[in-house]
This record gives C-alpha cells, structure tokens and sequence, in this order.
C-alpha cells in the first residue's frame, strides 16, 4: 500500500517531467555549479578584498604577521629557501610553523610583488570555501536555505576576523576543509580525505584535524581508510613538531613547544581530571567557545561533523598564550566550515525525518542562524566597511607616507610593526625595536636586544587606532621603544631625518654603518 508520501513523490516527478528547468530540490542530482553560487563568491571576495586593502592603506596591517608572510613567499618567488629577517637573521621560517604550502602563492607574488597580492589571495581563499557548503546546502534543502547558510558563513565572525587581520597561512586549509567537509556529507569519504590530504603542509597541527576527519570515515565510511587517514594525520603532525621544525629553527626546538599550558596537577590522573576546568578558564574560554558554535546557533553540536573541531579548540583552550583564548586575529578560521557544515547535517537529518514539525524545526532554524549572523556582525570587522573612519585618510597617515617615501628602494629598514608591511615589497624589513630569535614574545629585557645596524629607522610612537589592538603598542612597551629610539641616536650612530605627527625617521651616519 502507498503511503501519503508515496503518492507525493509520484506527483513530484510528473511535475518535473512537465516543467522544464525546474528550481533544485532536496534530494535531486548534482547539478552544475549554479551562477548564484559563483556571484556569492564574487560578493564576498570584494567584501574581504575592500576590508583586507583599506586596512592596509590605513597603516593597520602589520609586519607580524602580514611582513612575515610576504618575507616568506617572497623568497619562494625567488627560488629561494623562505629566509625571515623579521624573525631574526637567517631565521627559516619553516621553523616558526611548517607551511610550505604557501610556495604555491610565489607564482602569482612574482606577478604582482606586492603585500597587496596576499591579501587578495587570502581574500579569495576565504570567499571560495562558500562554494562547497553553499552547494551541498542547495542539494539538500533547497535554496532559501542555501542562501542562509552562504550568508552565515561568509560574515562569520571567524572569517570576518582573520580576512581583516594580514595575511595567514590558514587561508589555505580553510577552502580544503570546506571541499572536504562537502564530500563527507555526500558520503564519498575517497574525495573527502583527498580534500584534506594537503592540510599537513599548511600547519603542524592540521594533522591533528585530519586525524580527526579520519576518525570520522572510520566511523561512518570505510573503516579502514578511516584508520590509515587518522594515523596518516597523528604522524604528520609528529614529524613536524618532532623532526622538521626543530630541523630548520635555529635554536634546533619546536617555537611554540611552550605555548601549552604548564602542568600545575600533582599526577598524571589529576592532570587528565581537570583537563576540562582548565580548557574553560578563565571565563574568555567559555564564551568563545559559545561564539565559535554561535553562527549555527548551536545546532552544530548536534552533528558527528564537530569532531573535527576539537583538536584545534583543544590547542587553543590548553594553550596559555592569552590571545588564543578570544576571538581576535585568524584563529577561528579553520572552525568556520566545520560549523556550518554541521548546520547542514543537522538541519538535513532533521528534514529527512517524518516528525510533523521537521519543516517548522528547519524553517526556525534558519531564522534563528540569520539573526544570529546580522546580531554578531557589528561587533567584527566586516563592518567597518560601513564605519566613516574606514574611508577617511587622516592626517598622521599622510604624514607617515611622506616619511615611507624617501626610504629608497633596496635599503635596509628597522621599522614600527605597522609600518613594515608598507616596506617589505621593496626593502630588507626589520623589526623596530627588533628582539633576538632566542626571547619569548612580548617580554622586554633591554639587555637581550641587539644594537639596530639599518640604514634607516622609522618609528611611530602613537599607538594602533583600530582592532584588533583596542590599545598599547607592539612589541614593548611604549617607553621602552622611546629608551631605544634615544639610544640610536645617543650611542649607535643615527641622526634624525625627519619627525612629523610623532614619526620619526633616522638614518645611520655613513661611518658608523657594519
């Protein structure tokens, strides 16, 4: 006997064999790549793009991390070995974070010799990861709801944050995930973990997330493909940490060994015990952990797809380097696909149920995600594209311009942290004032820091306008950096050039220069 869905079904395909180009449903085939999914695309490149380059000529990049990377991709465009003068001499950046990954940027840096070309390739990195879950959202719930979730996931305040924030190596897992994520739900695991295969020369703790990814095939698909990925991945991220980065760091250890939280339990079991206290305090924990699972309005915890969450929310919440714990900078990034792709799953088994609400349940859903969205979105940085500052060039930049420009091509240059990505194109960029490869980050000890030898100095003592530095300077203490202003020009050697709106530039004399 049929049953009432039965007879739906029936009249479902009579109707589609009598109107042509008929609109996508749940449940029907593949179709191709729709123009809507490539203008969403497009609008969000623009919008990243617009963000990513006003930030830019607003002096609100930096040198760590946007100088870093363009350093680094720089010498791959040269044929050469990723060599950092930012993080020190002859400092190989595969030894700060294993990413050689990004040599597939050289090309198109070699084209285009600009900080600008990384920030629109990020930009067009973040925006192409709409495709696949907006894609999988319209095989599986129709349209409405694929606009949603495109929506949701491109102003995401975890993309939002790192398209506003330079330049990161993570731009390029976070298109990889969502392909990956796409084929999952499709159920061709195969795809899947070639999708997320690459992921290991992004990071060194992507391995982890492929792991992850491969428990998840164990469990739902091939068990054994399942297997082989997970440890695939464990011993990815080992190698790294263990052999490749120590390899090429030149203090011979892994940079960011010490970053995890130190052990203050009296045993292994009750270190094991309190693990889960201490992923959530303080309280900043807890709430970002709220907010990274916020754009799907929760309902992603409720889909397997989450597993592949945890190891990088594990790094971060054990970690006790504070700015990992909030919602700042790119480290959300990676999350942002897995999230909404569990919004997918869960809503398509939900759709996929008999229950007379199902409907009503994903309608509700989908409101609830949206307003979510447009509620966190002024709090992020997508909406400074709206703000009158973002368009409005201030005096203290045009003055900091004038002083960029008459350091000459070629020259070596120890600059303020927001004025080495203006420089890096066209000098030998370091930091101002520089700290040796061997100090922790962000400690000041004036005894460590090596005496400037650039030709050029150029130092702002005003600090940062905008996010994601609400106040204060970078590195040191503003003090600190005057003490090291004063002691270029009193016992190495320089004399002022010029000094406008609190810039100064100095250069080196002739006979005091190495």
């Amino acid at each position: 006997m049929r049953t009432f869905s039965d007879k739906v079904a029936i009249r479902r395909g009579v109707l589609r064999s009598l109107i042509p180009a008929p609109s996508p449903e749940p449940g029907s085939r593949p179709l191709p790549l729709p123009a809507a999914l490539l203008l969403g695309w497009a609008a969000l490149f623009l919008l990243y793009a617009t963000v990513a380059v006003r930030r830019h000529t607003l002096l609100r990049t930096t040198g760590y991390d946007l100088g870093i990377f363009e350093q680094a991709v720089r010498a791959y465009s040269q044929f050469r070995a990723p060599i950092v003068p930012l993080r020190g001499d002859h400092f190989n950046l595969l030894g700060d974070h294993f990413h050689p990954a990004l040599a597939v940027l050289a090309p198109l840096y070699r084209l285009w010799p600009s900080p600008l070309c990384l920030l629109l390739a990020q930009s067009a990195l973040l925006a192409l990861a709409v495709v696949p879950l907006a894609r999988w959202a319209l095989r599986e719930l129709g349209r409405r709801p694929a606009h949603v979730i495109a929506v949701g996931y491109g102003l995401s305040w975890g993309i939002a944050s790192a398209a506003a924030f330079d330049f990161h190596e993570v731009a390029l897992a976070v298109p990889l995930l969502s392909f990956a994520l796409e084929a999952l739900g499709r159920r061709r695991f195969g795809p899947a973990v070639a999708w997320s295969a690459p992921l290991v020369l992004v990071k060194e703790d992507l391995g982890l997330t492929l792991a992850a990814l491969g428990c998840y095939v164990a469990w739902k698909g091939p068990r054994r493909l399942g297997v082989v990925t997970a440890a695939a991945g464990l011993l990815a991220s080992a190698v790294e940490i263990k052999l490749l980065l120590p390899a090429f760091n030149p203090a011979g250890g892994y940079a960011h060994g010490g970053n995890l939280a130190e052990d203050t339990h009296s045993s292994l079991l009750t270190t094991i015990a309190f693990a889960p206290l201490d992923a959530l305090r303080p309280d900043i924990k807890a709430m970002t952990l709220i907010l990274v699972f916020a754009p799907s309005a929760l309902l992603a915890l409720r889909s397997p797809l989450a597993i592949l969450a945890v190891p990088t929310l594990a790094w971060r919440m054990l970690s006790q380097v504070g700015f990992h714990w909030g919602t700042s900078f790119h480290y959300s990034a990676v999350l942002m696909p897995i999230v909404l792709a569990g919004l997918i799953d869960t809503l398509r088994h939900w759709r996929g149920t008999d229950h007379p609400l199902a409907a009503r349940h994903v309608r509700a859903s989908l409101v609830t995600v949206l307003a979510v969205t447009l509620v966190m979105l002024p709090s992020f940085p997508l909406a400074q594209v709206a703000q009158r500052a973002t368009w409005h060039t201030t005096p203290h930049i045009k003055a900091a311009r004038s002083l960029l420009d008459r350091i000459p091509d070629g020259a070596t240059v120890a600059a303020s942290n927001r004025f080495v990505p203006q420089l890096t194109s066209r000098c030998e960029v370091v930091l101002f004032p520089a700290f040796p490869v061997d100090a922790r980050l962000y400690e000041y000890d004036k005894t460590r820091l090596p005496r400037p030898t650039a030709e050029w100095i150029i130092h702002d003592r005003r600090a940062p306008e905008a996010w994601p530095y609400p106040s204060g300077h970078w590195p040191y203490p503003p003090e600190q950096q005057q003490a090291e202003l004063a002691a270029a020009q009193e016992k190495y050697g320089y004399v002022r050039v010029a000094r406008r709106d609190g810039i100064t530039l100095l250069r080196l004399r002739h006979e005091d220069r190495p």
